[in-house]
């Protein structure tokens, strides 16, 4: 009876990496980490080498660039990786310019097959290998002896009983080398600039014997080393729409509880959509001081230049005391698998049930240009993750008022959320009113009315209906005839 040989995975170090190769790389695997100059293959190789190497599984980092170890480990040491205990007992450095400058690749080969016998390493890392290829070609070598080169060099990597991994600076993958069907592991990494921004993306072409995570998968390189933000495995019909009453959540306000039907069914995504000073922030922060009073944590996530303008005093306290996490960030090249992450950990941190995103308009110009091509995608991926996480989610929509186009959303993405409110601005004898609807509560009876609503100290408050008036949605409504007027007060 034949038996399956058991392939052990090793956890890489590099947040999210593992996920997307399917459980991390398989032991005594052959690796080819490829791309352009700049884009954090050698952050990558050190940011592996040092979560793995110990002095029972020691490395060995060939390096054949133009500069000695020391240099390229001055860079690596400004990374929260880096462990300076390791070099020389679990990690070692071999400098390969010697046997470079000498022209012989064949030199090149034997001082790699002796080190690697001498010290009989579990991993071992040859960065960048297309540098030697280039110094071959620099010293007469014909294009065959290179491609032989790489061959035996391929061949040799495979049959150590270690781990190991090529670092090469190609800038497509689409190059032909006979090393791309040597290897077991083909992890090519990407880098597009637009505007201000730079954003990088990896891509596993193949890993063998495992189900990797396919498609371009953004990552960031910052002082704690490479962080991959791999989407996670979303499972898009669960939004919420399972047989049986819900649960219904407060708004923070009566009179909009009960046009809803209730309240806000848990779970459920909501996009509140209004012109400039309608009260949208308002509402939202209202949405999350009730999940408090109820003993609810919440997650809010800003993408504001000035982070601490407009919001209100109690919003500032429940993020000050730790009961509402802060998602703020500004930074000009964000992805959407990144910002989901970060959502996604703050709920897992605080255990909270309620996130608020403030707003998507400003969401959508914080993202890289690169990711705004399609921010309908963007955001259905957000609504599914936040439905996957089991989160009640508010989105806060910045509309212009045309009155002649009533728009529940400016991305075409209202049919993605479980509910809707709409707020808009009326005049009514020269005076400038608003007026909010709830538009939609899926698999849920809700009020049509159009009401009301002033904005003071302590939110909105929602009066009555405008019956002695029609047209409302065009801005400039009439009154009916044979009735009297009921807004003198600006109420119903």
């Amino acid at each position: 009876m034949n038996s399956k040989v058991t392939i052990a995975r090793l956890a890489t170090g590099v947040p999210g990496l593992d996920t997307v190769l399917g459980g991390g790389l398989p032991e005594y695997s052959f690796n080819l980490i490829a791309g352009p100059p700049g884009c954090g293959k050698t952050t990558l190789a050190h940011q592996i080498m040092f979560a793995l190497a110990t002095p029972q599984r020691p490395a060995l980092y060939f390096t054949v660039l133009g500069e000695p170890p020391l240099k390229m480990l001055r860079y690596q040491q400004q990374f929260e990786f880096f462990d300076d205990t390791a070099i020389n007992r679990s990690v070692r450095f071999v400098n390969l310019g010697e046997e470079i400058q000498a022209g012989s690749l064949d030199r090149v080969l034997q001082r790699i097959e002796a080190e690697v016998a001498k010290s009989g390493p579990a991993l071992v890392f040859v960065d960048s290998f297309r540098s030697v290829m280039l110094a071959g070609v620099s010293a007469g070598d014909r294009l065959g002896d290179l491609q032989h080169f790489v061959q035996q060099l391929g061949i040799a990597m495979t049959s150590w009983q270690a781990t190991t991994f090529l670092i090469g600076e190609y800038f497509n993958d689409s190059e032909a080398n006979p090393v791309f069907t040597v290897a077991d592991g083909l992890i090519w990494l990407r880098q597009s600039v637009q505007r201000n921004s730079m954003v990088r993306k990896m891509e596993v072409l193949k890993m063998r014997g495992q189900a990797i995570l396919p498609g371009l998968h953004t990552f960031r390189i910052g002082p704690q080393g490479i962080e991959v933000f791999a989407p996670a495995r979303i499972a898009v019909a669960a939004m919420g729409l399972a047989a049986g009453a819900k649960p219904r959540l407060g708004m923070g306000n009566a009179t909009l509880d009960e046009m809803l039907g209730g309240g806000l069914p848990q779970g459920y995504s909501l996009l509140v959509a209004g012109p400039s000073g309608s009260g949208k922030s308002i509402l939202a922060s209202a949405f999350l001081s009730e999940g408090d009073r109820a003993g609810e944590r919440g997650v809010i996530a800003v993408f504001e230049q000035q982070p601490n303008r407009g919001r209100n005093e109690r919003l500032t306290e429940l993020i000050e005391t730790g009961r509402v996490g802060l998602v703020d960030s500004r930074a000009s090249d964000l992805s959407i698998d990144e910002v989901i992450l970060l959502l996604l950990k703050e709920v897992e941190r605080l255990g909270a049930t309620r996130v608020v995103i403030d707003s998507l308009s400003a969401f959508e110009l914080a993202l890289a240009p690169t990711f705004r091509e399609d921010f309908r995608q963007s955001l259905a991926r957000l609504v599914s993750a936040m439905a996957h996480a089991g989160v009640s989610l508010l989105m806060t929509s910045e509309l212009e008022d045309r009155y002649t186009d009533l728009r529940f959303s400016p991305y075409g993405t209202a049919f993605l959320t479980d509910a809707i409110i709409v707020q808009r601005y009326i005049e009514i004898d020269s005076r400038l009113l608003r007026v909010i609807a709830v538009v939609k509560v899926r698999a849920s009876p809700h009020s049509n009315d159009l009401r009301l609503y002033e904005i003071d100290i302590d939110g909105l408050r929602i009066s009555g209906r405008l019956d002695d008036r029609e047209g409302l949605l065009g801005g400039r409504p009439t009154r009916k005839a044979g009735t009297r007027d009921t807004c003198d007060d600006g109420r119903g």
